[in-house]
């Protein structure tokens, strides 16, 4: 065991949870003043549910022993035998890798509100928050970092390209429009109550991202560092290229604009960001900001979903060019674990493994999610109804207000 990474992965752990009220501020700023609460509700909430899921049985399925390659078993549940000692190969407790690996599982259900942004109801949101954690989170971790067959079939993804965001983004694009849409969405569109919020809460995302990413490498060495170097650096080129773009379709560069292009560079980074150099990185981003860009402002008009804060455009989209670059711009240069991508080899290779791992989480995710809201929908309604949403779901899901005054 050693000190260094067990202190490094600590921190880790705790950034990574810091994202998700940062991500309750991203959200909350975005909704109108009479939805804030509803959707910081949803953020927050899964920082318990989650827990108590991962705790009990998620972990053990997601990273226990593998059975055809499918799952984990049940060796770990309540975490028995996870302790002080390390895991085979590894240099921290077993009790730091859980909790990290934790932090992943709280955020990514989280990710998926902003599609059902206000009206979906909070007993359904709690339903489909420990279904979805337990029957479509942790069978594709096992999938991807547990040993399970993308991994075999050799599938790269350092910090959770499709396990946290294209998962998370197809989920929701599943979700909104198994919902539906919006009551008078066309005469009364959303426009972001809390402009401030939505920057602080990208600023708390940006922060903690450091955690996710460089923390994903388990060790405070070499490949940690490239990961946050190229986390940084994507990053930042994906704001300026949203910007640029927004700038030349819609006139003005804006703040929310360059907030949601640090999310989209994050996004589009994750998968790859130990696996490429500071140099890709910049690729990696610009495209990212403005593909993202189009994804938001275009898609949903012209396909008719109601996709409130575009957690799809943003994550789905973002995620699936962060894979499919992994599989372009991977080099064992960076790290001897990965691959040599299209860039270096001339080989589609890795990228066709990338393209089978993508299609693999969309059918998966979306498939399983689709059934669990027909499940839920079947116990407790949905969407909130049009009282409901005029009225806003501060006050007819929790009885209560953002702002007093």
């Amino acid at each position: 065991m050693n000190s260094g990474d067990t202190a490094f992965m600590l921190v880790s752990s705790a950034l990574v949870l810091l994202m998700t009220p940062g991500l309750a501020f991203f959200y909350g700023g975005l909704v109108k003043k009479r939805n804030v609460l509803s959707i910081i509700m949803q953020s927050f909430i899964a920082m318990g549910i989650v827990t108590i899921i991962w705790v009990t049985v998620g972990y053990s399925l997601a990273f226990g022993p593998d059975v055809n390659s499918i799952i984990g078993d049940f060796s770990n549940v309540l975490l028995k035998g996870v302790g002080a000692d390390p895991r085979p190969g590894g240099t921290i407790p077993a009790l730091v890798f859980m909790v990290f690996q934790m932090m992943f599982a709280i955020i990514t259900p989280a990710l998926m509100t902003g599609a059902t942004a206000e009206r979906l109801r909070f007993p359904a949101y709690v339903l489909l928050l420990a279904l979805w954690s337990l029957l479509v989170y942790v069978p594709l971790a096992h999938w991807v970092w547990g040993g399970g067959w993308l991994a075999k079939l050799g599938a790269l993804d350092f910090a959770g390209g499709t396990v946290v965001h294209i998962s998370a983004g197809i989920s929701a694009l599943v979700a909104c429009i198994t919902i539906g849409k919006r009551m008078q969405i066309a005469s009364d569109p959303t426009i972001p109550h809390n402009v401030p919020y939505v920057i602080l809460g990208a600023s708390l995302l940006w922060f903690g991202w450091f955690g996710f990413n460089a923390g994903s490498e388990l060790a405070a060495d070499g490949v940690a560092a490239n990961a946050f170097v190229t986390t940084q650096v994507a990053t930042a080129v994906a704001v300026l290229g949203w910007l640029l773009v927004e700038k030349l379709h819609h006139g003005k560069p804006t703040a929310v604009g360059a907030a949601s292009g640090a999310v989209a560079g994050l996004v589009a980074i994750t998968p790859a960001c130990g696996f490429v150099t500071p140099a890709s990185s910049i690729v990696i981003g610009f495209v990212a900001g403005a593909i993202c860009y189009f994804a938001v402002a275009k898609m949903k008009s012209k396909f008719g979903y109601d996709d409130a804060l575009d957690a799809f455009g943003v994550h789905g989209i973002g995620g699936t060019w962060g894979a499919l670059a992994t599989g372009i711009f991977c080099t064992t240069s960076v790290n001897s674990l990965g691959a040599d991508g299209l860039f270096y080899t001339g080989s589609f290779h890795q990228v066709g493994v990338q393209l089978i791992a993508i299609l693999a989480t969309y059918v998966y995710c979306g498939i399983v999610t689709f059934i669990l809201l027909k499940i839920i929908g079947l116990i407790t309604p949905l969407t909130a109804t049009d009282e409901e949403q005029s009225v806003g779901l501060d006050i007819t899901q929790h009885g209560e207000r953002a702002y007093a005054d």
